[in-house]
């Protein structure tokens, strides 16, 4: 039986692949070529009554020239990319690819495409994806998504490359456009050379994997003045990124019995001839909680993806200069992520956003739990979440008995139905927004309206 739940997923991988090959190794011209070719042996089949036939061999033999023409191409090349730290999820970048001739003849007339690694869903996923979308009931994003799930990861265009001597090097400026956050993987490089009718390519392959970190898509936002006073920070910003406990020292003062010994400042009571010991206050500021909600039932949720760009949005957009920003999420398991104040730089959590992926062996508690423990220094919650039920409804509203102001964004696909009840925030509607996927940019612009 699973043996043959294989059967289709196989076929997929078959004419997918079938499908990347043919449109690689043809041009546009050569794939109209390719397509008149096999309409034209469809009229083979009555010679008597359309001459169509005719054109069947002529179109033949046009591939078969070109296919023979391009066949003994076989020279070497190295290949060495300079590419940047990051990338953006949506937006173009450029980079670098130098190109060697390895081979004693020169080469002239050359096409450079990258190679990826397959973006095709293992079964496993596969399987995951189709009981999750037999579940939905909209047939049109039930297909975009099981697209979605084998679609490339980046769109890079072809360049045409320089002429190249024997031992010399060219360098390539191209053009790659991610489709979507995560590690980019490249495999190698392609060099390309078109027969002389336009219609066939022949390869040359050279090794060349590296990989590049792709961010999540960012949107801008209004600005915001979030809620939440300074608290009180036990051990201060130190307990933020090490373990231990810390207050701001301000000055030196006199020893009064009952100041601990580990507090004397021993070079002021050499130089005195009396103990002096270390004066310390402790340290208010604000705290915000981003909590990000990734327990999704679909593998492929575009409302996920658009809820890991809402968090880095956030993320980018706040002031923490004077302030900390606490990344609340599960995966495996539980993560707080500090940044802010000298702790650590966003450039940090985009990294970790970038690496997100839906909680598939935890439950919504395991977050609720973490929140909750955490909600004893923050001054203020971003709630960004794909759901609103009983057990999140909950959680709001102990954040807000506890005093601490909440700001729900709820990402949902399009058709999702009305907006729900607000629950604990009926009391203050501009706490709670609705963003539809396909309108994320529209909804986050009116955060800024309340």
């Amino acid at each position: 039986m699973f043996a043959l739940g294989k059967i289709p997923y196989r076929l997929r991988r078959l004419v997918s692949g079938l499908r990347y090959r043919t449109q690689r190794r043809f041009t546009p011209m050569g794939l109209a070529a390719l397509g008149g070719f096999g309409f034209t042996a469809l009229l083979c089949a009555d010679v008597d009554q359309t001459l169509g036939y005719q054109v069947f061999p002529l179109i033949g033999s046009l591939l078969l020239v070109s296919t023979l023409w391009v066949w003994p191409f076989r020279s070497r090349f190295s290949v060495a990319r300079t590419l940047p730290h990051f990338a953006t999820a949506g937006i173009p970048m450029q980079y670098r690819v130098r190109i060697r001739n390895e081979s004693p003849h020169t080469q002239a007339g050359l096409t450079l495409l990258e190679d990826l690694a397959d973006p095709r869903p293992t079964f496993e996923q596969y399987v995951a994806a189709r009981q999750s979308n037999r579940k939905r009931m909209r047939s049109f994003a039930r297909t975009r998504t099981l697209a979605r799930a084998g679609g490339p990861m980046a769109q890079i265009k072809a360049r045409d490359v320089p002429e190249i001597p024997p031992g010399s090097e060219v360098e390539v400026r191209m053009e790659l456009v991610p489709n979507r956050r995560g590690l980019l993987q490249f495999t190698g490089a392609t060099l390309a050379r078109t027969d002389p009718l336009g219609l066939v390519r022949a390869f040359s392959h050279a090794a060349a994997p590296q990989s590049l970190l792709v961010l999540p898509r960012r949107y801008p936002l209004p600005p915001l003045a979030l809620p939440g006073a300074a608290r009180y920070q036990r051990g201060g910003v130190a307990l933020a990124s090490a373990v231990g406990q810390s207050e701001e020292f301000i000055s030196l003062r006199d020893y009064r019995r009952g100041d601990p010994l580990r507090h004397i400042h021993w070079r002021s009571w050499a130089k005195t001839d009396k103990p002096i010991v270390k004066e310390f206050q402790d340290e208010y500021f604000v705290r915000h909680a981003l909590v990000l909600d990734t327990f999704v039932h679909q593998p492929q949720s575009e409302a996920f993806e658009a809820a890991v760009s809402v968090a880095a949005s956030f993320a980018c957009s706040l002031q923490t200069q004077e302030s900390l920003l606490d990344l609340l999420f599960v995966g495996p398991k539980a993560y707080c992520f500090t940044v802010g104040r000298g702790v650590a730089h966003t450039d940090q959590m985009l990294e970790i956003l970038a690496a997100v992926q839906p909680a598939s062996s935890q439950g919504f508690e395991v977050l609720e739990q973490l929140v909750l423990n955490h909600s004893g220094v923050v001054s203020g919650c971003i709630c960004v979440l794909l759901a609103w039920d009983e057990r999140r409804e909950s959680l709001v509203k102990r954040l807000r008995q506890m005093g601490i102001p909440v700001l729900v964004i709820l990402v949902v696909e399009p058709g999702a139905g009305p907006g729900p009840d607000t629950g604990p925030l009926s009391d203050d509607p501009g706490s709670f927004h609705v963003l539809d996927t396909d309108h994320i940019q529209a909804g986050l612009a009116r955060l800024g309206r309340g």
